[in-house]
Parts: C-alpha cells; structure tokens; sequence
C-alpha cells in the first residue's frame, strides 16, 4: 500500500528486457515492493546507489512505457506504524490517461485528462486519483475526463512539470469508488453519485 506523496524523483539507468534500474538515493532490500511512476513493482537486484525492479509483460501492456526514463516517480511501499498521509493507493494502475488541455488558473495550474469509458464511472468529484503515482483531488468529472488543479508546488517537485498535451500517463482509479460500484454493480442504474458519497461518507 502507497500513500501517494512521491517520496524521491529517482533516475532511470536502463530499461532492456523488462527489468528497470534505477538510481536512488533510497536504498531498498530484495523483494522490496516499489511504486515507480505508480505502478507497484518488486525490487530483484540492488547494487551500490541502485536497484532493479522488472515489469511483467503484461505490466508493459498497461503502463505508459514511454515515462520510464529520465527521472520518475519513486515512493517506498508503506511499513506498518507509519504516518498515514496522502490517500489510499495500490499501486495497481487501471488505464492510461491523456493530458487534453493544460491552463494557468491563477497561481494554480489546470489539467484536464481523458480516460477509456469505462473507467470514467470510478471518478469521483472531489474523490481521488493517482497520476503515475501522485495521489491528487478530483476537482470536477465530465464524461470521459476529469479536472485537476495542481499548485506550483507539486508540478515543480514531480513530473508534471513535463506533461504537455497528448501526455500518457498511468491511472489509478479511487479504490472506494471501485469497491462500491462493485458491491453494487447489479443495480448501477439506481446508483447516483449523491449516493454513493452518502456511502462513502460512512467510512
């Protein structure tokens, strides 16, 4: 489990037959799981200032391959009796999203980011959502895409600082949002969003 605060923008060495090395100050242990640009991967090979995690094919069908190098998003699987902070993530990436639109909105920058169809019943007004990793907000929803507002603060300490428009990047849905759809997939018709932030309210 991940919270979603990008704990380091670590550096990709390499990428060849599935197996990714990267180059971090944080020093993991084999076996290690490890968000990288939020996708959870096992660590299989440290060296002196460097680990290797390797992506599965079917990993490399889903994620947006393209992001993996230069630097990326890195943050350590949570220990038990850490601080809780940010949002609840798996590192378990649904989709791949588009960068559509990129406005200035005052201080704070917008982006509005598409998503397949089907996955847009899972995106939730002011629920959250995982962007190659960072746990943001949910500022508004349409139909096959949704808001964001990020402050200076995080598009200068993560990777939005080089999304431009046509920008993939990997997508992790609300887990709540998920959860309930599926508890009540067989009456999807009667459920509205009111109801379901009625539900969710309760946990």
């Amino acid at each position: 489990m991940f919270t979603g605060l990008i704990r380091e923008m670590a550096e990709v060495l390499s990428l060849k037959n599935g197996f990714l090395t990267i180059k971090a100050k944080y020093k993991p242990k084999i076996g290690d799981s490890i968000a990288v640009n939020g996708a959870c991967l096992t660590v299989v090979r440290v060296a002196s200032g460097t680990f290797t995690v390797e992506l599965s094919l079917e990993s490399q069908k889903i994620l947006a391959m393209e992001n993996y190098k230069g630097q990326v998003h890195m943050e350590p699987a949570m220990m038990m009796g850490d601080r809780f902070e940010g949002h609840i993530v798996q590192g378990h990436v649904d989709c791949l999203g588009t960068i559509t639109s990129i406005k200035q909105n005052g201080k704070s920058t917008d982006f509005i980011v598409s998503l397949p169809k089907e996955y847009s019943k899972y995106i939730i007004p002011k629920g959250s959502i995982a962007i190659d990793g960072v746990s943001l907000t949910v500022n508004e929803v349409f139909s096959n895409s949704f808001r964001l507002t990020i402050i200076p603060h995080t598009i200068e300490n993560t990777l939005f600082k080089r999304y431009k428009v046509g920008t993939k990047v990997n997508l992790e849905t609300d887990m709540f949002a998920r959860y309930i759809f599926n508890m009540f997939k067989s009456n999807d018709e009667k459920l509205t969003w009111e109801k379901v932030e009625g539900i969710m309210a309760r946990y």
